[in-house]
């Protein structure tokens, strides 16, 4: 197919482009971008700059711009201005900030609670309006938040154990209640690839692993032998460090102060598996947030069940 040939066909799917002595009328509007891929689609045919950008209907330096890089199709002025009328106008000034600055701890459901409470059927749907509006205003004029530095783990390099109690749950045995723990164990490095998942990754090539038991009774240092044991053999294999926060079933605790001494027991334990057991500093949860906020509460509900 010519030349002449190719851009009369395209012309008959385009509208006809508004020429003057054979010059596209190089227009103000912006370049879209239908007309930026007809004029690479005509230039990958074989058509020269002239009457590829005649058929998209733009000037043949917008076509150069465009192959050079430097073309920067106009987004339009960033959205800065309200759609619809502020739902907690008559509000937030008088009522909510007041309340805010008395207590900044309070959160955005209490709010909401208190305007359903204090004006039935007036503020029904504005929950999540809410929820945005205290969370500007907590980053604006709330306390300086806790500086966290992220925690990064290596493979094969940490375990850690917890004891949690399922308080949601209560679970009788001919009727009496059955006092347990639940014995939980993860690896540092599997639970941050993945929050919820226990299937393998084809992206990371791993198992997201743990291990739960039931643990009749409270903290012990039996039921923490058996558990990290039991745990260990699972997973086929021993950590560098063991991790606990400050358990009474590995820690020595005199008078509600925790001393740095380790138990008999459970440093001979973690000495017979070559492990060096750390333990996170008492109060500071987020520094075992690794095995904490992982607590399997549904899987061991299938468990209990």
């Amino acid at each position: 197919m010519v030349v002449g040939q190719l851009i009369q066909s395209k012309e008959k799917t385009l509208r006809k482009p508004n020429c003057e002595k054979g010059k596209p009328q190089v227009s103000k509007q912006t370049i879209q971008r239908y007309q930026i891929r007809v004029y690479m689609n005509a230039r990958e045919s074989g058509l020269k700059q002239t009457d590829a950008a005649k058929l998209a209907e733009f000037s043949e330096r917008t076509g150069q711009r465009i192959e050079s890089g430097r073309h920067r199709p106009n987004r339009g002025r960033a959205h800065d201005w309200r759609t619809r009328e502020d739902p907690l106008a008559a509000v937030w000034d008088d009522v909510l900030e007041p309340m805010l600055r008395r207590e900044p701890r309070l959160m955005p459901t209490t709010l909401y609670e208190y305007l359903e409470e204090q004006y039935p059927g007036q503020y029904s749907r504005v929950l999540r309006t809410l929820q945005r509006r205290v969370k500007t205003w907590k980053a604006v004029h709330g306390p300086a938040p806790e500086v966290m530095f992220e925690l990064r783990h290596d493979p094969g390099m940490m375990g850690l154990s917890d004891f949690t109690e399922l308080k949601e749950i209560e679970v009788t045995i001919k009727g009496k209640p059955f006092e347990h723990l639940i014995y939980h164990y993860r690896l540092a490095y599997s639970g941050c690839l993945s929050r919820h998942s226990l299937a393998p990754q084809s992206d990371a090539g791993s198992y997201r692993w743990r291990y739960a038991q039931i643990i009749q009774g409270g903290e012990s240092f039996i039921a923490l032998s058996e558990g990290l044991q039991n745990a260990l053999a699972a997973s086929g294999g021993v950590p560098r460090q063991h991790r606990t926060d400050s358990l009474s079933a590995a820690y020595k605790n005199a008078r509600g102060q925790h001393r740095k001494v380790l138990t008999q027991y459970y440093e001979e334990l973690c000495d017979h598996y070559r492990l060096e057991p750390t333990r996170n500093n008492k109060g500071i949860a987020h520094e075992n947030g690794a095995i904490v906020r992982f607590v399997p509460t549904r899987k061991v509900e299938r468990l209990i069940r």
